[in-house]
């Protein structure tokens, strides 16, 4: 059976695994990126405008680095409010500002289109393998029209409530992960420092209290050279860090926890590293404890 057409926009590191899956499972998907070549790699058709996808598709996904650039794609000079329809829907897949995307939410359902917000969490090996969790906002009932064409890539999809509800979530879990990061990337330069065996500390931790995501999964291979390349990189960290203090500020809650990611992700960012997947926070640490590297075969820059 001929599956409805989609529409991508933002095909980079999550974006295009994300649209591979979507054509693997038979979708057509018209595209676009400011790289045309990350379209076609991931087998969808590029379209040579924001408005061509808004005329091709009846579900249109966005993948966008931050709300400045999903503000652009929206509201910009030929951007997704000019040339959307009533009755299409979009599904905003970036993590972002909850004040912005229910504004956002607002200006779309003044032109009867449905905005849904749905963050994304399990990274760029999740979406390979379409295993996604997404925190969705929105329509209830919009959001169980999208079962069958989210499958492809999420395994588990969560209603979390109206506008703004899954965003708000998102970055909730995201700020949780950044702590756990920054915190792990510290203990773990600190054992190495100490003379501890890389191996034997992760199993202790991941036997003990200490245990988190990131002793679980990132670090197991870390110690072995592999930063698992293609996630998050520590910019974009920095910026979700952001996000959620502004959120927990309008919300009146005081974080008293969000200093140390903040000053982790920035330093990476300092010394380089802001491009580069935020595992490598453990090395910006380690530059500025003595040039230590959990794997003797690890530098800076390399793969």
């Amino acid at each position: 059976m001929q599956q409805a057409p989609l529409g991508f926009i933002g095909l980079g590191n999550m974006g295009g695994r994300i649209t591979r899956r979507l054509c693997d499972a038979g979708y057509s998907v018209t595209g676009y990126d400011r790289v045309t070549a990350n379209v076609t790699a991931c087998g969808a058709t590029a379209a040579a405008s924001i408005a061509q996808v808004a005329q091709q598709a009846e579900v249109i996904f966005l993948s966008l680095p931050d709300s400045n650039v999903v503000e652009a794609v929206v509201e910009g000079d030929g951007g997704l409010l000019q040339h959307a329809r009533s009755g299409q829907t979009v599904v905003d897949l970036s993590t972002a500002s909850v004040a912005s995307t229910q504004r956002l939410y607002a200006r779309f359902e003044a032109l009867g289109v449905n905005y849904v917000d749905a963050g994304i969490s399990g990274g760029a090996a999740a979406a390979e393998k379409g295993k996604l969790t997404l925190m969705v906002g929105g329509k209830a009932d919009v959001v169980d029209g999208l079962a069958t064409v989210l499958t492809p890539f999420a395994s588990k999809v969560a209603y979390m409530g109206p506008s703004g509800a899954g965003h708000t979530t998102k970055l909730l879990n995201n700020f949780l992960n950044a702590v756990s990061l920054a915190a792990t990337a510290e203990v773990m330069v600190a054992g190495k420092k100490a003379g501890l065996d890389m191996q034997l500390l992760l199993e202790v931790l991941n036997s003990s209290s200490g245990v988190n995501f990131a002793t679980l999964n990132r670090f197991p291979h870390i110690v072995q050279g592999n930063y698992l390349e293609g996630g998050l990189t520590n910019k974009l960290m920095t910026k979700d860090v952001v996000l959620y203090v502004d959120l927990v500020r309008a919300l009146g809650v005081t974080s008293l926890n969000s200093a140390g990611p903040m000053a982790s992700f920035g330093l990476a960012t300092a010394l380089g590293l802001g491009d580069q997947i935020s595992n490598r926070v453990v090395d910006a640490i380690g530059d500025v404890s003595g040039g230590v590297r959990l794997h003797p075969s690890t530098t800076r820059n390399s793969p």
